[in-house]
């Protein structure tokens, strides 16, 4: 997304940034899961409170529900509308009055569409500019299909809500690595077709342009991974590097992307090829996500970059077979809360300098398109001055 576009995008969510705290919009997920724990366990420290103001989109009543089973006291003020949440508190604002049997551990419909009722008020709230950042407890992709959720997922339905015709990215990082995505939630037989130059060159694109706006790397290395085994072995394993994956990686070098590979995914994971670069483009989401998680320590989020919304997730499920039983860690929910707020404010300060540029000039109009020129060239010297 062009910067200047975002600017004034956020122009009024950003604009009294020192007057309040950053609003962090929270979905309480799937009502059968482990949600409302990990979101209860992660503000229960005070300090949390201090860095955000918290607004859980859900239900008093399933909160309170979950809250009586876990045995945790958690406090929340109940709010009908977003410009209502208080600083120094967990808000909870309505988003439906109905009543849900909660049934812990057990996937079911009734909680699938609760959790879309929540995910769908927080589409609207974010484009009336009542909350700067987006985080999302797990859903299971199966029970919330239905009217208004035909996607594959969060990331799909962001896109296609709030993208602006704007392509998404799944992005999952810790302390050790970032790991982006060609291809998400394809089964495999269909990832080798949907490997083409043209969606590589767009994934690692926006991955680049990610990494320096979100996350303040200024020059990003890129590693892309193979498809095949070995890389290929020179075609006798699969032609795709040869013909695709390689061909995509030159012209992103052409384009000022560092990019380097591709790299047979179980040398790069298992000798630590990733230490050597800001990010890994995975070719579908097997081969990033399992050495991902293999290798992180609990503290996993799920980014999703290209949009101008700013949405994060733990990197974990509903996981029902812990829910109700206060056994959930809340490590990768509190990073996915400070990953937006990290990455809320560095568009800002990456977007700042970007709003008032300097002035140019030198213009020179060439083939109807303008150029700028920054040094005026000197004139060329008389045939008959001495040389």
């Amino acid at each position: 997304m062009p910067a200047s576009n975002s600017i004034k995008k956020h122009d009024n969510r950003t604009m009294d940034m020192e007057n309040r705290k950053i609003r962090v919009a929270i979905t309480h997920g799937d009502t059968n899961g482990i949600g409302y724990e990990v979101i209860f366990k992660t503000f229960a420290d005070p300090a949390m409170l201090e860095l955000c103001t918290p607004i859980i989109y859900g239900s008093p009543k399933v909160a309170a529900y979950h809250r009586n089973a876990l045995g945790i006291p958690a406090n929340f003020t109940i709010i009908s509308s977003a410009e209502e949440a208080h600083n120094g508190k967990l808000n909870l604002l309505t988003t439906f009055d109905e009543e849900v049997k909660v049934e812990l551990g057990l996937p079911s419909k009734e909680a699938g569409k609760a959790a879309l009722k929540a995910l769908d008020r927080t589409m609207d709230d974010y484009k009336k500019g009542l909350f700067d950042v987006l985080v999302t407890a797990p859903i299971n992709k199966n029970n919330i299909q239905g009217d208004g959720f035909d996607f594959c997922g969060h990331t799909e339905y962001l896109e296609d809500r709030v993208g602006e015709g704007q392509k998404s990215l799944m992005i999952l990082l810790n302390d050790m690595m970032r790991v982006a995505l060609v291809t998400t939630h394809l089964p495999i037989k269909d990832v080798a077709q949907a490997i083409t130059a043209e969606r590589i060159i767009e994934k690692a694109t926006i991955f680049n342009e990610s990494l320096k706006r979100d996350l303040r790397i200024s020059n990003p290395r890129i590693a892309i991974l193979s498809l095949n085994p070995h890389a290929g072995d020179d075609g006798l394993l699969g032609t795709e590097e040869q013909e695709i994956i390689i061909p995509a990686i030159k012209e992103l070098t052409a384009n000022g992307v560092c990019a380097f590979g591709p790299y047979a995914a179980d040398g790069f994971f298992g000798h630590g090829g990733y230490c050597s670069f800001d990010g890994v483009l995975a070719m579908y989401h097997d081969q990033g996500l399992a050495p991902f998680k293999s290798l992180d320590r609990g503290e996993g989020v799920n980014f999703t970059a290209g949009l101008p919304l700013v949405r994060t997730s733990p990197d974990h499920g509903t996981a029902y077979e812990i829910a109700g039983k206060n056994m959930a860690d809340e490590s990768s929910f509190r990073h996915a809360v400070y990953l937006a707020i990290d990455v809320f404010r560095h568009r800002v300060e990456y977007d700042e300098p970007l709003a008032q540029p300097l002035e140019k000039l030198y213009h020179e109009k060439r083939d109807d398109s303008e150029k700028t020129r920054f040094n005026i060239p000197k004139a060329k010297p008389k045939d008959n001055q001495e040389q």
